[in-house]
C-alpha cells in the first residue's frame, strides 16, 4: 500500500537522481538543419537524388534550380558509397540481413546472419531504397533507422540513414529507375 512517506522519499530519489541518468529520458530533438526544407540546387535533372556525405545532406531534385533537402547519416570513414546508382528496388519495412562483410568487421552482427524481419525494431526502419549499379544490388541503402541520433554524423556500415518519417516522405516521391548520384 501506498503511504505518503514512500510517495516523498520516491521523489526525494527522483530530485536526487544524476542529470546523465534524465538525460536518456529526454525526447530527441533533430537540429533544425536537417529538417526537409526547399532549397536552391542547379546541374542535376529534376527526379535525380544528389547526396552530399559531407555535409549530412540529401537532396531530391524537384524543379530545375529547386530541390528537397533532408538531413542524413552516412558511412564511417572507408565505408561510404560514393559514384551514382539508381534506384533498383522499394520496399516497405524491409527485412535486414548483415552483408559478410559486415560480419566479418563486427561478429555481434552474425547473430542476425539469417535476417531481421521488417518492423518498428528493424534497423533499416520504415522504408528502403536499394541502389544499384549496372544492374546489380550494390548493397548499400537508403533507408530509415531506429537511431535518430545518427542523422547529421559518419557512423554508419556504408548507407544512407534518414529518419523515419523523413524517408516515408522520399520513398513516395521517388519512382524505381530514379538517377542517384553521391557527390
Amino acid at each position: 500500500m501506498l503511504s505518503r512517506r514512500k510517495v516523498m522519499l520516491g521523489g526525494l530519489a527522483l530530485a536526487m537522481m544524476p542529470s546523465a541518468a534524465l538525460a536518456n529520458k529526454r525526447k530527441f530533438r533533430l537540429n533544425p538543419k536537417y529538417l526537409p526544407q526547399s532549397v536552391r540546387l542547379t546541374g542535376y535533372a529534376v527526379g535525380t537524388i544528389v547526396i552530399d556525405p559531407r555535409k549530412r545532406f540529401l537532396y531530391l531534385v524537384e524543379s530545375p534550380g529547386r530541390a528537397r533537402r533532408y538531413g542524413v547519416g552516412v558511412g564511417r570513414a572507408g565505408l561510404a558509397f560514393r559514384g551514382g546508382a539508381v534506384i533498383g528496388s522499394k520496399a516497405k519495412w524491409p527485412r535486414w540481413t548483415p552483408t559478410k562483410n559486415m560480419i566479418k568487421r563486427n561478429p555481434k552482427y552474425r547473430k542476425f546472419a539469417n535476417g531481421v524481419p521488417g518492423g518498428p525494431g528493424n534497423p533499416l526502419g520504415a522504408r528502403a531504397l536499394y541502389l544499384y549499379r549496372n544492374g546489380r544490388d550494390t548493397m548499400f541503402r537508403i533507408h530509415g533507422t531506429t537511431q535518430p541520433r545518427s542523422i547529421g554524423r559518419a557512423v554508419s556500415n556504408g548507407c544512407i540513414r534518414m529518419l523515419n518519417s523523413h524517408v516515408k516522405d522520399l520513398y513516395r516521391r521517388v519512382p524505381k529507375g530514379a538517377r542517384v548520384v553521391v557527390i
